[in-house]
């Protein structure tokens, strides 16, 4: 059981993008249940957007690209602890989103794994596993 991030599922959708760290997550999830707050689904759908946006994909393959990161089976938690997620926020300078993935991991007990440098810092210093020598 893991936690993904935007960066590390963004990358799994975007072949410009791609990264070792994501790609073995993408292996992991054949397994193992991953799992991800409901920011998500806005996080993803806003890459995709901004992509359309700067012509790096069209509109037609957003679509596929989204059906295809459904196919995933990727586990969603809709409802966050609020007051933890504010203060992970608070101690480490993350954003509410970045703190609401590493709230989702603190709370189920599991790695988070995800490409960006702040929030893996965060995790390592709350002790959230990184057990992917790949991730940051």
């Amino acid at each position: 059981m893991f936690v993904v991030d935007a960066s590390v599922a963004g990358a799994w959708l975007l072949p410009d993008e791609q990264h070792p760290a994501a790609l073995d997550a993408l292996e992991r999830l054949k397994e193992e249940d991953g799992y991800a707050p409901a920011l998500l689904w806005y996080e993803l759908r806003n890459l995709l957007l901004t992509c359309e946006r700067r012509h790096r994909i069209l509109p037609t393959q957003t679509a596929t690209l989204l059906k295809s990161f459904h196919d995933l089976g990727l586990h969603t938690d809709p409802s966050p602890d609020s007051a933890m997620t504010l203060q992970l926020a608070r101690d480490y300078g993350l954003s509410i989103y970045d703190a609401t993935y590493l709230e989702l991991a603190l709370r189920l007990g599991c790695p988070l794994l995800t490409l960006d440098r702040t929030l893996a810092d965060a995790a390592r210093q709350v002790g959230v596993g990184m057990d992917t020598e790949s991730m940051l």
